[in-house]
């Protein structure tokens, strides 16, 4: 008899996988066979700290880079999904007690909403760009900019399907995120976390952490370089919490909903979801004679 080594799992913060400042672990346990997948790191306060200083870099690097450039990773990101769909499937099966066929149906789902995203990513501003009509004398037009850096803050379940949709949503208009997991089935988004690194993404722009939410979720939404609020979870009193905190420095704060929907193309593949994390910038000149 021997005994298994469980892989370590560690935080991905700046485009590197990282030990936790806290040095604590928890352990995932599958609901299948009772057994250990794999140890996860807890995140602490200072990692919250640390994720956000290297978003906002990230967010400089990724926001400068034009649609067809941003287009090109994500579909890039698709594709390295498409090659390790039974890697994927599997996680998810092992992590949440669903059935394989299950499994599978929800990583293509996935790459299929990737796709979506990344055909996107190089027209959304034609899409919500307008020219006002103003005065005689002036041209007047407005565009639409990213918000910043977006705290995303994943549902229980479904495991995989919920990060990439709300991953997809803050990027593709040009914005960095830190990331927070499932506590309960975090290993498809450790996972994911490991095609992000050779996704070709510029470093901080995606964080993702794990540990314990009611330890993180005050942390990241009360930090005042944090610019949105993606609540995707169910939890009440929470929500209560994070509403307040982004009010103190006026974060914008947008919850996904109770009983939403994961695999429905009419509530995620839109151009309304990704406008939640934009800011307006209008533009007037004067026009010669």
């Amino acid at each position: 008899m021997r005994l298994a080594v469980a892989k370590m799992y560690k935080l991905f913060i700046g485009g590197k996988f990282t030990r936790t400042e806290s040095e604590r672990y928890s352990k995932a346990v599958s609901p299948v066979t009772g057994k250990t997948i794999c140890n996860i790191s807890r995140a602490s306060r200072k990692d919250i700290r640390n994720s956000a200083v290297a978003a906002r870099p990230g967010f400089n690097d990724w926001s400068s880079k034009s649609g067809y450039e941003r287009s090109q990773i994500l579909y890039r990101m698709a594709e390295m999904l498409e090659e390790r769909t039974e890697q994927f499937s599997n996680s998810v099966h092992i992590s949440t007690g669903i059935s394989a066929a299950k499994s599978i149906k929800e990583v293509k789902e996935c790459i299929d909403r990737i796709i979506f995203f990344a055909g996107l990513a190089d027209k959304w501003q034609q899409l919500t760009g307008t020219v006002n009509p103003v005065q005689q004398g002036y041209f007047n037009f407005s565009i639409s900019e990213p918000s910043g850096i977006v705290g995303i803050i994943l549902p229980e379940a479904p495991a995989l399907l919920p990060a990439v949709s709300r991953i997809c949503n803050s990027l593709v208009t040009g914005n960095s995120c830190i990331v927070i997991a499932s506590e309960r089935s975090p290993l498809p988004v450790l996972t994911l976390a490991e095609v992000i690194a050779t996704s070709d993404f510029p470093s901080g722009v995606i964080n993702i952490l794990t540990g314990r939410k009611s330890e993180l979720i005050p942390h990241l939404a009360g930090h005042f370089d944090v610019n949105a609020i993606d609540y995707c979870d169910n939890d009440i009193s929470m929500k209560k919490e994070i509403q307040l905190l982004c009010a103190n420095n006026v974060k914008r704060f947008h919850s996904a909903g109770m009983n939403m929907n994961w695999s429905s193309i009419r509530s995620n593949e839109n151009l309304q979801e990704p406008e939640r994390f934009t800011e307006i910038k209008t533009v007037w000149h004067t026009m010669g004679l």
